[in-house]
């Protein structure tokens, strides 16, 4: 691989699979009025926000490696790894949320590495004007 955006790459599509079978197996419910305790419940909003997760954080991988490839911005291997990471973080603390409320508490990891990768490119890219 030829890092760092190919990592990115490799993430994007595994979140774009990882969401497509989310949702076929969260499609399976989602016609209960109950299921989950309702569509309001917290279990199910963390559920639907952990899918629609890996579709978005695919997304800005794509877009990241896109800008690094297309229009040659620099970036660093850490940047690459930190935007990769939240593609797994984001939809894990989501869906332990669902699980575990007080797990809430960690969506701080999969922001903060959106954060470093964001700040890191945009730095690369401003810092020698």
């Amino acid at each position: 691989m030829n890092m760092p955006t190919d990592i990115n790459v490799l993430a994007a599509w595994l979140g774009v699979l990882a969401g497509v079978l989310t949702g076929i197996a969260s499609g399976l419910f989602f016609h209960r009025e109950d299921w989950l305790g309702g569509y309001g419940s917290w279990p199910r909003r963390m559920l639907r926000l952990g899918h629609i997760s890996l579709f978005g954080i695919a997304a800005l991988n794509f877009g990241f490696a896109l800008t690094v490839r297309r229009f040659g911005w620099q970036t660093t291997q850490e940047a690459s790894l930190a935007l990769a990471a939240a593609n797994v973080l984001m939809p894990a603390v989501c869906f332990g949320a669902a699980w575990r409320s007080p797990i809430r508490q960690l969506f701080f990891l999969p922001v903060g590495c959106v954060l470093i990768a964001v700040v890191s490119l945009l730095w690369q890219r401003l810092a020698p004007l």
